[in-house]
This record gives structure tokens, C-alpha cells and sequence, in this order.
């Protein structure tokens, strides 16, 4: 248990950092999770990054999840010969075709003259270029530039709100889900969710190989905000991807967007991730802008589970400082007066009985009420006890003790859960368990004779599964 930051951070590897080295030291330096990018790369690659992450896993006995990032129906601009010079005011033409001519533009969204309509805008490289849409005739599509500049070949193109007969799944996409299902994936992110059909979309595929690898939604788009509530009910985790997002909607209605989605998330129990740029000068420079560490604060002082690096580690010049960096923020926000801790949100949601929520209050009560106790010890065997006393933020640490390494690297993502993987399933409470508990206890997890937990689990076989039914106030 050598890290015991609540907030819990989110590596992408890249050329920077894909290799065995780089991984010990970003992990040693605090990473939870390693996020593999399938936008970049070939399947070979990643395969061989990911044997990489579970050689250090096992080396250093730690327990690391991994979140395989589909790339989604990233529409772009097809091959061009030149980049093509702009100024505002021009009429460009765009259609579904493989090359430039006529002064067409191709696209290689065969949807494009469907999907949009006069008076909605195309942003195009991250929105450097914008448009208005005037007509469409002959799948082709007039738009007004808004900004002047050049368009590049293979450059990224948003239309806010209107990709409505996009497939979610593109046939990378399900290479890399099968790649996925072969491997030891324990995330997979779905990119650009529109709503919940699309999470299902990925579920069937799951559930039909017998799957335990969760969904992470990304939301990054218009039509996931409008429908948020269903997506969060649908995914295992969200992430708040903003670097579309802001591209998709305007920059300054990101910030609500992000609180807004991290509430909702904290009340229905989904683990949240916050991602994109959030220490983005440190891919140049060793320290980060002041701005840069308000905006890690804020995010886990508004109740986001993780915080996630992509450039940063993937490809940046400081990867293991940023690491480094970014912990220190998480800690010393957890130390402060400004985190909550100990209070559930009033709206919290359980699809279970009363008992687990009755629970899991009176643990956080317990611990506002006895400052003495110094951890949570939550025998699991779905992960769902430790999930839900997670949305708490708890003051103390929760060790996860579980027998399932799945389920044990899963519980990883959440905020102040820390999981151990117990070989033994059958673990009952009595007088000669408690002693091997109390053994276990200084042992594994660094506690002391004298030091008081609380242990809850299923009476009598505490890792069988069933209904969460006792807590226990225990001195070691």
C-alpha cells in the first residue's frame, strides 16, 4: 500500500513512456491507471505496452488497471496534395469522396451531406477553422469560412449535434474491442456517446463473449449532455473528455459541463474522470502554469475520481515530474479544509436494498464521530460495498479486500479505495479469523496494534457475494 492518495491519477503511455522503465517510474511516481490510446499505434504495439504494464504489475505486487481508449468515428478530412489556403468569407465545398477535386473537398464521413443543415456551424483542426453551412445539393455541402487559414490533410472535423447516423463502432474500433477481449483489458473508453443505444452497442459485444471489462463513456459531444442522465445510468465509469467537448460546444460552457456531469456521476456511484490539458505546458516545461494547478484542485475538490495526463506522459519531455506534480496537488487538496469529506450527496442512489446505504451512512458518521479510526476494511467480492462508500470521501482510506484481481484493479479507479487481492474466498468472522485479520491488517496494510477499523462485508461468509449486512467497529 504504497500510495494512498484519494484522487487517483490516469497515465496515457506513448512513445515517451511505452516502455518498461517509464512504466515502473510513472507508477512508482503515483500513477493508478494506464491508459493505452488506440488513435495511435498498430494493435502490435499496444499488445506488447500492455505485457509491459503486467510484468511491472507483478514485479512491484501491485494491482493496475489499464483502459483501452477507442479512437470512435473521428471524422477527418481526406488526402490533400497541399494544404488549402483560406480567408474568411469564402464558399468551400465538402463531400464524402477520396480526393480533391473540383474544389471539393473530400471528407471521409460518408454521412456528412445527410447529417448537417444550413445555419449549423463544421469546425475543423480543433476548431482553428470554422464554418456555416449556407446549403446542401448533390451531397454536397456549402459552407461560409468564418476564420481564415489553411486546411491540412487528415485534420479533425466536428459537427456540433449532428452526427446522428454516425456507427459508434468503426471497424477499428472493433479490432481493437476483440484485441480487448483477448487481452487483459480492464476498461474500454467509448468515444463520442451520443446516448445509451451507443453504450449498448458495446454491451451486446461484451456480454455475448462473457466479458467483465467495463465501459468508460466519454463525454465529448452535444448530444451526451442532452442525455446525460441516461449514459451515466448505463456506463461503468465517465469520462469528461474536454478537448472535444469544448471544440463540440462553446469553451466557456465547459466548466458548468464538468461540474454538472461529476455530480450527477458522485450521486448515481459512477467513477469520474476529468481528462485533457490539465498540466498541458508541462509537455515543454518542468513546471506547470499556476492556472494549469487550479484546474487539477478543482477537479477533485468538485468530487472527480481521477484526473487523467495524455500529452503530458504520452509524448511529453516531463512525464514522471508531471506524475510527480499533479500527486502532490491531490494531497495536499485532501489535506485541506476545502474537501468534503465524510458526507454523502444528498441525491445518492443505490439500486439495492436500504440495508447497504443505511451501511455505508453510518460508516461515514462513524468516522466524522471517532477521528481515532484509520481505515475501512470492505471484504468484497463485486466491488460494489467499496464503490459506494467511495462517494463518501472518506477521511480514511478503503482497502478493498477481494479475491477477484478483475474486480480488485476495477475498484482501483474509485477515490480513496485502495484494493487487496485476498487468495482465500472464503473468509468467515470469528475468533480465529479475527486474530488472522488483526495479523493481516499490520501486515499487508501497515497498521498498527491499537489502531481501530471498520470492517463490513456479508454475514456469515464475508466474500460470497451476497447483500452487505454488518459493519464492525475493530481494535487491532
Amino acid at each position: 500500500m504504497k500510495n494512498l492518495t484519494p484522487a487517483k491519477i490516469v497515465s496515457t503511455l506513448g512513445p515517451a513512456t511505452n516502455n518498461e522503465e517509464m512504466i515502473r517510474k510513472l507508477y512508482k511516481a503515483g500513477v493508478t491507471m494506464f491508459r493505452i490510446n488506440s488513435s495511435h499505434g498498430d494493435i502490435e504495439t499496444h499488445a506488447n505496452t500492455l505485457k509491459l504494464i503486467r510484468k511491472v504489475e507483478k514485479e512491484e505486487a501491485a494491482i493496475i488497471p489499464v483502459l483501452l481508449d477507442l479512437q470512435g468515428p473521428k471524422i477527418r478530412i481526406g488526402q490533400l496534395e497541399t494544404p488549402i489556403q483560406i480567408k474568411s468569407g469564402q464558399i468551400l465545398m465538402f463531400k464524402h469522396t477520396k480526393t480533391y477535386e473540383n474544389g471539393i473537398i473530400p471528407v471521409d464521413y460518408k454521412g456528412i451531406s445527410n447529417d448537417v443543415h444550413p445555419g449549423e456551424k463544421i469546425l475543423i483542426d480543433d476548431g482553428k477553422i470554422q464554418l456555416i453551412v449556407e446549403k446542401v445539393e448533390n451531397k454536397i455541402v456549402y459552407a461560409k469560412t468564418l476564420t481564415s487559414g489553411e486546411i491540412k490533410p487528415r485534420k479533425g472535423l466536428n459537427i456540433p449535434g449532428s452526427t446522428g447516423s454516425i456507427d459508434i463502432l468503426t471497424k477499428r474500433d472493433l479490432e481493437f474491442v476483440d484485441f480487448a477481449l483477448k487481452n487483459d483489458i480492464d476498461y474500454l473508453g467509448l468515444s463520442f456517446v451520443r446516448n445509451k443505444e451507443d453504450i449498448k452497442t458495446l454491451r451486446r459485444i461484451l456480454d455475448k463473449n462473457n466479458s467483465p471489462i467495463r465501459i468508460i463513456s466519454k463525454i465529448e459531444k452535444p448530444q451526451a449532455l442532452a442525455n446525460i442522465d441516461e449514459i451515466i445510468e448505463n456506463s461503468d465509469a465517465i469520462m469528461v473528455a474536454r478537448g472535444d467537448l469544448g471544440i463540440e460546444i462553446e469553451t466557456q460552457k465547459v466548466p458548468i459541463a464538468q461540474k454538472t456531469i461529476i455530480k450527477k456521476a458522485n450521486i448515481a456511484r459512477k467513477a469520474v474522470i476529468v481528462a485533457t490539458q490539465m498540466l498541458e505546458s508541462m509537455t515543454e516545461n518542468p513546471i506547470p502554469t499556476r492556472a494549469e494547478t487550479s484546474d487539477v484542485a478543482n477537479a477533485i475538490i468538485d468530487g472527480a475520481d481521477a484526473v487523467m495526463l495524455s500529452g503530458e506522459t504520452a509524448t511529453g519531455k516531463y512525464p514522471v515530474e508531471t506524475v510527480c506534480l499533479m500527486k502532490k496537488i491531490a494531497q495536499d487538496i485532501n489535506n485541506s479544509k476545502f474537501l468534503q469529506n465524510n458526507c454523502f450527496p444528498a441525491e445518492i442512489q443505490t439500486e439495492h436494498g436500504k440495508t447497504e446505504i443505511a451501511i455505508a451512512l453510518s460508516i461515514a458518521d462513524i468516522i466524522k464521530n471517532m477521528p481515532k479510526i484509520k481505515g475501512i476494511a470492505a471484504v468484497t467480492a463485486t466491488g460494489y460495498t467499496p464503490a459506494l462508500i467511495s462517494e463518501c470521501s472518506p477521511s480514511v482510506p478503503i482497502y478493498a479486500l477481494c479475491h477477484d484481481i478483475k474486480v480488485c484493479r476495477v475498484l482501483q479507479l474509485y477515490k480513496s479505495v485502495f484494493s487487496v487481492l485476498i487468495p482465500n474466498r472464503e473468509i468467515k468472522l470469528d475468533k480465529q479469523s479475527a486474530s488472522t485479520l488483526n495479523e493481516f491488517l499490520q501486515t499487508n496494510l501497515g497498521l498498527n496494534k491499537g489502531n481501530i477499523v471498520i470492517i463490513t462485508g456479508s454475514m456469515p461468509h464475508m466474500m460470497s457475494g451476497a447483500s452487505t449486512n454488518f459493519l464492525k467497529i475493530h481494535e487491532i
